[in-house]
């Protein structure tokens, strides 16, 4: 008996390799199972939470956090993998660059130190800079020293915390930890530890830590590897926990905002990516090692690629502390968000003169300000709920636009911006962001970082060919124009917006967070 093309036996699919990609964010956990024609078979999600201990401290549990949500996710989508079909490699990426120090057993020694929005390390940072100097940092890392970067707060650990700093085997980063966990391969990706400077020499493409060796030694940090490397296969425990069959391929993997750079289709060399997420982040690529002291320089996820990167410390997180403000909360994140886009609607472009400072937790390109904090102004009797929502929103949409316009005042140019994340749904922000940027973007209709770790994991085992491949996986994206009828005054308030923060940052200050 002959059987239609695409069929078996028992009247379903026929048996094909499916990817698993895994991703780790801020606040949530997503996973989706995709066939190899890019195709979304499942996806599962597990909501989380960020502790602050102490101001300026961020910080994740390891275990109760990132490995529960990822044994949870991948059990429940490797249940609805079809009969006969295989999972052929899992791709991992999470939130980074964070310092996670382990035993020699892999087992957390403490909650994970997470990446920008901590800025605990300011003076380790610092001290740091005035030992080796601005130059000699800038010359290895391609960067200058600031709360992105992972060195200082290794150097935190020894000084705050020194037990767990003799205990520490390993300082990894989050999904080196989570490979580590599936495999018990302890590796991370060049693009990655790009950003523990001054540990990392970007020309060289490999760890230095000279004039470091007090709180730091090579032998102490994960093996180096590109994200489309094999980093192991799934030993039989983590198989237990996860659902994963052991021996299947687990990719190196990178940090969110790459895997979701290239689930979206940002492989092109000028073509930058800007993600909406809990915080705003923004990969350029390139073909070579290029620096910029406002920018951070790392390698990408393709060997030969790289990028000049910025980052902004709220974005969706100043929505849900907004709605918590005002009042605006909901049954459900989709409640909040649309009582918010009703208030804000209410109001007008400029916020009726209200304008905001949305530097709730410092804030990073191109002020690099762990120390700076919102505010409002303009405020007066006549304003209203609707004019602070939209204030803030557009406050987010200027801090955005600035960070953006660095990479122009960088002479590195921009031929294609794709928008990325869950703020892009907030028309308030991505229309400020066009219209005072007077750039195009394009609104990329991908499901995110995890559909990038999969796409990676088919590169990886030989399912796809080159990059350029992600080209046949998504789709076509809505694009958002500038607004001319609201450029006038968008365009004065980002003026203003730059000289609030100048003229706030003497007194914030001297007015040091507690």
């Amino acid at each position: 008996m002959s059987l239609p093309s695409g069929s078996t036996a028992g009247g379903g699919r026929s048996a094909s390799p499916v990817f698993l990609g895994i991703d780790v964010g801020t606040f949530e956990t997503k996973g989706v199972l995709v066939d190899a024609n890019g195709v979304v078979l499942a996806d599962a999600r597990r909501r989380h939470g960020i502790s602050s201990p102490a101001a300026g401290q961020v910080e994740q549990d390891p275990v109760s956090v990132w490995w529960a949500d990822v044994t949870g996710v991948a059990a429940e989508l490797t249940a609805q993998v079809s009969v006969g079909d295989r999972i052929a490699a899992v791709g991992m990426s999470a939130i980074g660059p964070c310092v996670v120090a382990t035993d020699a057993a892999l087992e957390p020694l403490r909650p994970a130190i997470l990446y920008g929005i901590d800025t605990r390390a300011t003076e380790q940072g610092e001290a740091l800079t005035e030992r080796l100097g601005a130059e000699e940092i800038y010359r290895r890392s391609g960067n200058l020293l600031t709360s992105q970067s992972s060195g200082p707060k290794i150097a935190w650990l020894k000084e705050h915390e020194p037990e767990v700093w003799r205990q520490a085997r390993w300082f990894m980063t989050s999904q080196s930890w989570l490979v580590a966990k599936l495999t018990g391969e302890v590796v991370i990706d060049h693009g990655t530890a790009g950003y523990y400077h001054p540990l990392y020499d970007l020309a060289e493409g490999r760890w230095d830590v000279t004039g470091c060796e007090d709180f730091i030694d090579a032998e102490r940090l994960p093996r180096l590897a590109w994200s489309t490397e094999i980093a192991g296969r799934v030993h039989a425990e983590a198989a237990a926990a996860t659902g994963i069959p052991a021996g299947t391929p687990v990719i190196v993997g990178t940090t969110d905002a790459p895997a979701e750079a290239v689930g979206s289709g940002v492989v092109d060399a000028g073509t930058l990516m800007a993600m909406y997420g809990s915080s705003g982040y923004f990969i350029r690529v390139g073909t070579e090692p290029e620096s910029h002291p406002d920018l951070w320089a790392a390698p990408f996820v393709f060997e030969g690629t790289y990028v000049l990167a910025a980052g902004t410390s709220t974005a969706g997180t100043a929505t849900r502390w907004i709605g918590d403000l005002l009042a605006a909360t909901g049954d459900s994140d989709q409640v909040t968000f649309g009582r918010l886009m009703e208030l804000a609607a209410a109001s007008e472009p400029g916020a009726r003169g209200v304008l905001a400072l949305p530097h709730l937790a410092g804030e990073r390109t191109p002020f690099q300000d762990p120390l700076s904090r919102g505010a409002f102004i303009g405020l007066g009797l006549e304003h209203t709920r609707a004019d602070v929502a939209r204030a803030l929103f557009e406050g987010v949409g200027h801090s955005i636009a600035e960070a953006i316009g660095t990479y122009r005042r960088a002479d590195a140019p921009i031929s294609r911006i794709i928008a990325v994340g869950g703020a892009t749904r907030n028309q308030f922000i991505i229309e400020t962001v066009s219209t005072v940027t007077g750039l195009e973007q394009e609104i990329a209709d991908s499901p995110g970082a995890a559909y990038g770790d999969a796409f990676l994991a088919a590169l990886a085992v030989g399912e796809l060919v080159e990059p350029a491949d992600i080209g046949r996986w998504i789709n076509a994206p809505r694009v958002v124009r500038p607004d001319p009828a609201s450029a006038a005054v968008l365009e004065a308030d980002h003026r203003a917006y730059v000289a609030l923060y100048e003229a706030l940052a003497p007194l914030q200050h001297q007015r040091t967070p507690t």
